[in-house]
């Protein structure tokens, strides 16, 4: 597909919730057209099904074992966990299919109308600056600069009347954010961190995801949901630098005012483009009651990973030569970073249960999962 280039400013947990879009897009009584509406992805390593797998120098990879272990026969696919993304589970609950990879070269004009693409990238954030550790990832401006691509590829397929239809009436889902912070603002050696106040660099984030959602609004994006982050002090990762395993409350806190001021953002852009109809889906309080009360949903682990190269934490985690836990579907994270196939599948339901909030959805959510009896 043709690449074309957006100029990027020089200034620069949960994929979820795909069901929420589609809902807006059942609920909009927008007819059946002969191009059908498919999804399209942004995002980072929570929602990545391959991207990474094709950046050669990319040091942000999970295209080896143990990853995959318990998706399709077992292989590595470039999925961050175990199993399924929470964006698979949904595709499998309410019959999308799911995205293909942008970068896989398999992936064409032809697939890109038939399951739509995902451009999510493992160590990708909002700013372009994020994640410069890793060598190679799609920042978020990437991301935009790809789908411009597509887009430009579908109206010569067929025809700029009919693309304008189907990227319109087509369903958009943004997770991304963890990594700004993780990869980017919480280590010293990022220009960021010592550039910005902890406030100063929200408003940083907000300002630069705002030219860039109302860029996708330019090409044509009409359906977004944008998912804010989870409480990233709690994940493996950060409990095993504290002295007593604990969660690192000021790291949440960051989290929690990031929530905020996207929420603020996605509301205001949404009452302002026109025929824009963008949602902001916060998973912080149901993710969090997960890590606090694992045993209430049928976990018997939430503060280290099940895929661990032990005492060599975090420097070495899930690895080739890693050992896994004795049952895969008792641990809530898959690896320092990412939530497990279990956890994904119990995320995804909570979360399509959260269907009969929106207007004119039609469809009958799952039911919300409660605390196990057992």
């Amino acid at each position: 597909m043709d690449r074309v280039g957006i100029e990027a400013p020089t200034t620069g947990f949960m994929a979820t919730l795909m069901v929420v879009m589609v809902a807006l897009y059942i609920g909009s009584g927008v007819a059946e057209t002969e191009i059908k509406p498919v999804s399209f992805i942004f995002g980072d390593s929570l929602s990545d099904v391959g991207n990474n797998n094709y950046l050669p120098r990319s040091l942000a990879k999970s295209n080896y074992p143990w990853y995959g272990i318990d998706y399709g026969n077992g292989t590595a696919t470039g999925r961050y966990t175990n199993g399924r993304t929470i964006c698979d589970i949904v595709a499998e609950e309410i019959g999308l299919p799911i995205p293909a990879p942008y970068l896989a070269p398999s992936t064409d004009e032809n697939v890109v109308l038939k399951h739509g693409v995902n451009y999510a990238s493992g160590g990708g954030g909002i700013l372009n600056e994020t994640g410069s550790l890793f060598i190679q990832r799609l920042c978020l401006w990437r991301q935009i600069e790809m789908f411009q691509g597509t887009k430009i590829t579908i109206v010569k397929k067929i025809g700029a009347e009919q693309a304008e239809k189907f990227f319109n009436q087509s369903i958009y889902l943004m997770s991304i954010g963890s990594n700004d912070y993780i990869n980017n603002y919480l280590l010293p050696v990022q220009a960021d961190s010592w550039t910005y106040t902890p406030d100063g660099f929200i408003e940083y984030l907000a300002s630069t995801l705002r030219q860039q959602i109302t860029t996708l609004h330019h090409l044509g994006v009409r359906k977004l949901l944008f998912t804010g982050l989870g409480p990233v002090g709690c994940i493996p990762l950060q409990r095993v630098l504290t002295t007593d395993g604990g969660c690192q409350q000021n790291l949440n806190q960051y989290a929690v005012k990031f929530n905020v001021a996207m929420r603020k953002l996605i509301t205001d852009l949404n009452s302002k483009l026109p025929g824009a109809s963008f949602v902001f889906a916060d998973g912080y309080d149901f993710f969090s009651k997960l890590i606090e009360n694992p045993r209430a949903y049928g976990f018997n682990n939430s503060d280290t990973p099940c895929c661990s190269f032990g005492r060599y934490r975090p420097t070495l985690s899930c690895v080739a030569a890693a050992k896994l836990c004795p049952n895969r579907k008792k641990y809530l994270f898959w690896d320092e970073y990412h939530p497990s196939d279990a956890a994904n599948l119990l995320i995804a339901k909570a979360l399509i249960s959260t269907l009969k909030f929106f207007p004119g959805s039609s469809p009958s959510p799952a039911p919300s999962p409660s605390p196990s009896s057992s």
